[in-house]
């Protein structure tokens, strides 16, 4: 079985309380984007892993969140090994979730293929267990996510026939570290509301409340933002905690000569 774990955009990023178990409330909108890994799922003699694509540091087979998922369903279900090839293209530390997303179309990839029939409920409480923005990609569609980024409320969001280009400079932001220099504020107005103003608004409404201090640490990831609005985006952000930045285009643009050191997606939306 072969599955396309896809990543996604944050739009607007509003850090709201600290919570008492250390960790944050946020709003923010989560959208789906066409960037994707590759995921392989076989039978096998023994429970497997290969990484081929991206590679990361850390090869412990404990700490990858594919892995993680298998044993999810595993603790309870008593699973058949089998064989995980996945290739990484998403970027890793990217804000784009590609790690979650690896997770999610785990489990849903081994409800399918082990025919455990769970519903997608069953397969959020699970995807929570793993990480935060897990759960978003068992039903993949736009939403408003609250609490830890957990909670989710579908929304009717459209960007089709916009243009996005996505540009990773290749720099790793310290999430734990980008959460420190925030000050959490509840806005006066939620991004649930927002997010249905006309995109031509977006820019003076819509915020990510990490870019002040990222941008201040890495003035590079900042720059990126800046070319894009020059080069007609009418919004761009940064995704998440960093370092991707993504411009929304009225059309198509070719900026490859422009980014040409960093890693650059598009997509018509």
């Amino acid at each position: 079985m072969i599955v396309f774990p896809n990543a996604k955009i944050n739009i607007g990023l509003n850090i709201t309380e600290k919570r008492s178990d250390g960790f944050h409330n946020i709003e923010t909108v989560f959208y789906p984007i066409g960037l994707s890994d590759i995921l392989e799922i076989n039978n096998s003699s023994e429970l497997r892993f290969e990484n081929t694509g991206l590679t990361v540091e850390n090869k412990k087979l404990e700490n990858n969140l594919c892995y993680k998922a298998y044993e999810a369903l595993n603790n309870n279900f008593k699973l058949d090994p089998i064989e995980i090839h996945l290739h990484k293209i998403i970027p890793f530390g990217a804000g784009l979730g590609g790690g979650s997303a690896d997770a999610s179309f785990t489990l849903k990839a081994l409800n399918s293929h082990m025919k455990l029939n769970l519903d997608d409920e069953t397969l959020i409480n699970y995807a929570e267990k793993i990480g935060s923005d897990c759960p978003f990609f068992i039903l993949n569609k736009p939403a408003f996510a609250s609490e830890k980024g957990n909670k989710l409320s579908p929304i009717k969001l459209s960007l089709k026939g916009y243009f996005m280009v996505l540009v990773h400079p290749g720099i790793n932001v310290n999430t734990a570290k980008a959460y420190s220099k925030i000050k959490p504020a509840k806005p006066s107005e939620s991004l649930s509301e927002l997010i249905f103003q006309p995109i031509e608004n977006w820019i003076s409404l819509i915020k990510n409340d990490f870019e002040e201090s990222v941008f201040e640490e890495y003035p590079e990831i900042e720059k990126i933002k800046t070319q894009l609005y020059n080069s007609g985006a009418i919004y761009a952000s940064m995704s998440g905690s960093g370092s991707s930045v993504y411009g929304i285009f009225k059309k198509g643009v070719d900026l490859k000569s422009q980014f040409e050191k960093y890693f650059i997606y598009t997509e018509l939306l």
